[in-house]
């Protein structure tokens, strides 16, 4: 495989279990074991990036695609301990690990999603998808009888499909999946098959919760 010097940076690796980054959204770190206070005192004298990945647990392995972090909110502690914020970034996959102490670094690309041709159905997928997402809402509020505040949906197809993607929590195989596919439509046509069974399962819980107040 050639790739372009221009693509590929060597980047702090920080393995995180059940865990899986989106560009675009947060995620809060407590950092406390030595190694990683040890990263970050270092990357926040460069450019305050390091590469998120998940680490499976039940196999003991890490993934090879992850997404580049960046501190945007920190506060060291007397201790040497940091609470950080930090945004994702760019989708990466590791080339190989060029060190394995007293943290992992490794040679990355950068990643993207391939150009996506046919927009008609790239944007028909994502207003598809903003409609099943409004019918999960409409029928959760309905079985738990308390109001749900969604934050702004995004209007990008490809924002859409990351945004989608981060809230899947307690299924992370299926978020690294979902990580790692490089066809915006893909990722749009799955999230649609999840969120519709999901829709599904809560008319039939409605109906049911309907059924049963009637007797």
């Amino acid at each position: 495989m050639t790739v372009s010097s221009l693509s590929v940076r060597e980047l702090p690796l920080f393995p995180l279990p059940e865990v899986v980054l989106f560009p675009g959204q947060a995620l809060p770190l407590h950092i406390f074991e030595y190694r990683y206070r040890m990263m970050i005192n270092t990357v926040m004298e460069t450019d305050r990036s390091f590469g998120v990945l998940m680490w499976d647990s039940q196999s003991g392995k890490c993934a090879t695609v992850g997404c580049c972090a960046q501190i945007v909110q920190y506060h060291k502690l007397p201790d040497d301990r940091w609470k950080i914020m930090t945004i994702g970034q760019q989708r990466f996959r590791v080339i190989k690990f060029t060190r394995e102490k007293p943290y992992r670094v490794g040679l990355v690309e950068w990643i993207d999603d391939n150009l996506c041709e046919d927009t008609d159905l790239l944007y028909n997928l994502a207003e598809e998808l903003r409609q099943v997402l409004l019918d999960v809402v409409r029928l959760s509020q309905k079985l738990t009888e308390q109001e749900i505040e969604l934050p702004q949906i995004p209007r990008s197809p490809l924002e859409l499909s990351y945004w989608i993607a981060s809230y899947f929590y307690g299924a992370s195989e299926e978020q690294q999946a979902l990580l790692e596919t490089q066809d915006t439509i893909a990722r749009l046509r799955r999230e649609v098959e999840i969120l519709s069974s999901t829709r599904s399962q809560l008319a039939a819980r409605t109906v049911l919760k309907e059924t049963l107040k009637d007797i």
